[in-house]
Order: structure tokens, then C-alpha cells, then sequence
């Protein structure tokens, strides 16, 4: 088949490029687009630059589009560019000459930007409301794992007491700086470009703070040339939720750890257990996989929309505009799934008891309370009083015993070390060396003592409620704009 070479598009580049552009503003820019194009000709309008009567008829016709245009049906056939001409067309089509008024003042440049601001802004605050509501539930799960022992794990090895709710309270903390930083990322998304046009604004009065505050933004960009160039709205964005999903992989993989037969820590529910086809004993939490493979895909197309960037003109280009957008819009697709099954499936799991009791008997990880107990009771250093607990441990591990049977081989032990007999009797050695009293003498801030911790989760209480106020602001902003903007448009076809 020949191609003409004159005659754009070439169909090739069409295939390629345009329809799969023009397939995605459709799916997710059009409804947007639409807000710009009435919010730009209510200020055309205020600002005088457009009389009232050719306002009125453009509103109406855009109107008209708006109801009468079946966009799922659309498929791109070539005649126009981009959604953008198809509407330009249509408003020609209707009004003749006067069609084209709409676009005075504006480029595709700066409605660009616009639109993937809009678009990145309900986005990232989906994100935010799925982390908040993921904290809230550590808190709450938190709250009623307050006092269920765990083993907690070191380099791979069990090193020392502590409990569910202490564990789950370390994620929170991490939970919502994240959240705050996802937050902060919005901040440059609510800076309008609309007003730049192609690159230095216009020679027309217009009026950017009203097309800002009509579409929901705080306020316009200054700066023209940046509202094309600068693509740090993207970067910001996308490094700070590319964090949420390393971290909350880290946690994951511990759920895998502790799930595992010979730890056995963790018991996961059967509705989040899948059965081996053909091994019937097998309780496989692939949950577990499907969380950590989700954070990991997650985490690599935020790099994608981070790395496209580098190395890139400072100025308008397409490397930061439809199809690199279009790619960025599926990290959240996948981190919002992992968000979703992570804030069911830990609160859903429960601790083993029985195991890990037999874990902490095996591993002696209470021996460092009896570390301390001896420099707080006995006058020992610190350094005396590790070699004691070691001694223990030693004894106790070879023999196969709980740590507190262990009276015997401490008492030697002390002895050796310090030439004189403990003032310690066996019933005070096993309540030294219990969980319970190890977790309850850590009340210091942020320990896992039932006081401290509690105070700790009313203090991520406070948090949660300040960011989820601050979200409701900003939604609240918006939806207020959304209806001066409505309003403002039906007048323009009343005049």
C-alpha cells in the first residue's frame, strides 16, 4: 500500500500514536476538558474579552456537544489531531467563525498541564484516603492486639519480646508519613497552569485566578514558562507514593516470614488461605505474594514516571504529557489493589499464641531483662551482667528449656562471673525473665507497655484526624468550585 507522505497522518504514526492518545483522553481527560473549556469562557466572558451574546451561543453549543456526543462510540478515524480539534471542529461546525473564539487567550500547552493536574489531583488523593483508612485500621487492630506477645526479629533471628499491637503501631507511624508526604505531593497539583497559554501568557485581559478558582485549584502557577516546563508536579508526586509502597513491602515481607510453617507466627484466616491442587495438607497465604508483587510493580512504575523525566528539555514537551500519563495513571491501579488487600488482610490474621510462646522458650528472648534486672538489683555492669545472662542462655539452649527453668544454670553462672551468690530466689528469677514483665518495664515512650503504647495511638489518633481534615478541605474546595462553575456556565446561556 502506498502512502502519501504529504498528507498527515501517516497511518503508521496514527496507529502508533494518535489513536491510543486519543483513546486515553476520552477515558480519562474528556470530562475534564470540558470543565476547562466552561471555566475559560465564563472568564472570557467576565473579563469582557467575549460579549455576552457570543458567549451565550458558545455555551449553548458546548452544551449541546457535551449531551449529544456518544464518546464510548468514538473511535479515532484521523480527521482531527486530538480530542481537543474534535471539539474545536464541532463548535465550527455549529457556529461558523464564532467557534473559534473559545480558544482565544489559551494553547493546548497550558490546558495540557491542566488537565493531568486534574486528573493526578482526585487520583492522589484516592491514594490518600486508601492510606489513611489503612491506618486507621492498624490503629484499631493495634488497639485490640495491645498485649498479644510476639516474637520480634533481628537480622532473621529472634531477638526480643514485644506485641502485635507495639509491631502494628510502627507501621502506622510509617503509614502516615507517608500519607503526609503523598499530602504534600498534591500541594503543586493545586497551582493552575490555565493562563500561560503556549508559553508567556497573552496580550488579553485575562483573568487567571478565576479559571483557577473555578476549576478547583488554590491558586495559578506564576511563572508561564513553567507552567509548560516544569514537571516537578510529576516527580514530586510519583517519589513520594513510590515510598508507601517500599516500605509497606518490607511489612509484607515479614507477614511472609512469620506465616511460614516453622515460624509460624502469624495465622492467616482460610479466606485468605488458597489450597495446593495437589498437596491437601498445604495453607498457602498467596495474599501475602500477590501484596508483595503489587508493591513491587507499583514501586517500579513510579520510577518509570520518575526516570522518563531525565535528561529531558526544560520546556514544553511530549515526554512529560499524554502517554507517559496515561502509563503513570497504572501505578495507581496497582497500588490502590495492594492497599485495599492489605488493610483486609492484617486485620483479619492473629498471632499464634502457642507458638510463639514455644519460640520465645527456645530462643531465651527475654534474657536481656535479666541483663538489666542484675545492673538495676545487683549492682553488676552491665558488661558483668551480660556475661551472666549469656552463660544462662547458653545452659538453658543446650538442655533444650524454657528460660525459666534456668534458675540453676544462672545461679552458677552469676556465681562465676562475680565470685558471690545472687540475691535473686527462683520465683523472682521466673518473673524476671517472663514476657510480661519484659513488656511491662518498656513503658518508656513508644515501648510496647500496654500505658505507652496507648498513649502512642492516641497520638497517631491525632494525626489521622488532622490529614483526613485537611483532605475533606481540599475535596471540599473542589466541590465547591465544581458548583460556582456550574452555575456560572448556566448563566452565560440564560443571558
Amino acid at each position: 500500500m502506498s502512502v502519501d507522505l504529504q498528507k498527515f497522518p501517516h497511518p503508521v504514526y496514527k496507529d502508533t500514536v494518535l489513536a491510543p492518545l486519543f483513546e486515553g483522553v476520552k477515558t480519562n481527560h474528556a470530562a475534564d476538558m470540558d470543565a476547562i473549556n466552561r471555566a475559560h469562557l465564563v472568564m472570557l466572558h467576565e473579563t469582557g474579552i467575549l460579549n455576552a451574546q457570543d458567549a451565550a451561543k458558545i455555551a449553548t453549543a458546548l452544551t449541546a456537544i457535551e449531551v449529544e456526543t456518544d464518546r464510548d462510540a468514538l473511535t479515532y478515524t484521523g480527521e482531527h489531531e486530538d480530542w481537543f480539534f474534535l471539539v474545536e471542529a464541532e463548535l465550527r461546525a455549529r457556529l461558523g467563525d464564532l467557534g473559534g473564539a473559545l480558544h482565544t487567550a489559551r494553547s493546548r500547552n497550558d490546558m495540557d498541564h491542566t488537565l493531568f493536574k486534574m486528573a493526578l489531583r482526585w487520583r492522589a488523593e484516592g491514594m490518600v484516603a486508601q492510606l489513611l483508612t489503612l491506618a486507621s485500621a492498624l490503629i484499631d487492630t493495634a488497639r485490640r492486639e495491645a498485649q498479644t506477645p510476639i516474637v520480634a526479629y533481628t537480622h532473621g533471628q529472634p531477638a526480643q519480646p514485644s506485641t502485635f499491637g507495639h509491631y502494628l503501631a510502627a507501621m502506622v507511624e510509617v503509614v502516615l508519613r507517608d500519607a503526609e508526604r503523598l499530602s504534600a505531593a498534591i500541594a503543586p497539583l493545586d497551582l493552575c497552569p490555565m493562563g500561560a497559554a503556549a508559553i508567556t501568557t497573552t496580550g488579553f485581559p485575562i483573568d487567571r485566578a478565576r479559571v483557577a478558582t473555578l476549576l478547583g485549584f488554590e491558586e495559578p502557577l506564576l511563572n508561564s514558562y513553567g507552567c509548560i516546563a516544569s514537571v516537578d508536579y510529576i516527580t514530586g508526586l510519583y517519589s513520594a507514593m513510590k515510598l508507601p509502597f517500599v516500605h509497606l513491602g518490607r511489612v509484607v515481607q515479614d507477614m511472609a516470614f512469620w506465616s511460614a510453617f516453622e515460624v509460624g507466627q502469624l495465622s492467616v484466616p482460610g479466606s485468605l488461605v488458597q489450597i495446593s491442587s495437589i498437596m491437601p495438607q498445604k495453607r498457602n497465604p498467596v495474599p501475602i505474594e500477590h501484596m508483595r508483587h503489587l508493591a513491587a510493580v507499583t514501586a517500579g512504575r513510579c520510577d518509570v514516571m520518575v526516570d522518563t523525566m531525565r535528561n529531558t528539555p526544560f520546556t514544553d514537551m511530549n515526554d512529560s504529557e499524554g502517554e507517559v500519563q496515561q502509563a503513570g495513571y497504572a501505578a495507581f491501579e496497582s497500588g490502590g489493589r495492594m492497599l485495599d488487600l492489605l488493610t483486609a488482610f492484617l486485620p483479619a490474621c492473629t498471632i499464634n499464641a502457642d507458638r510463639v510462646r514455644r519460640n520465645m522458650d527456645a530462643a531465651c528472648v527475654t534474657i536481656t531483662e535479666l541483663a538489666d534486672t542484675l545492673v538495676r538489683d545487683e549492682n553488676l555492669t552491665f558488661r558483668q551482667a551480660h556475661e551472666v545472662a549469656a552463660i544462662t542462655a547458653r545452659a538453658v539452649i543446650a538442655a533444650g528449656r524454657p528460660l525459666g527453668e534456668g534458675y540453676d544454670a544462672f545461679r552458677a553462672g552469676f556465681t562465676q562471673i562475680t565470685g558471690r551468690d545472687t540475691m535473686l530466689d527462683p520465683r523472682e528469677f521466673e518473673i524476671t525473665v517472663s514476657p510480661e514483665t519484659f513488656v511491662a518495664r518498656r513503658d518508656r515512650p513508644g515501648g510496647p507497655a500496654p500505658a505507652a503504647l496507648a498513649a502512642a495511638l492516641t497520638t497517631y489518633t491525632g494525626t489521622l484526624d488532622h490529614l483526613q481534615t485537611a483532605q475533606t478541605r481540599r475535596i471540599t474546595r473542589r466541590e465547591e468550585a465544581s458548583a460556582a462553575l456550574d452555575t456560572a456556565f448556566s448563566a452565560l446561556q440564560e443571558s
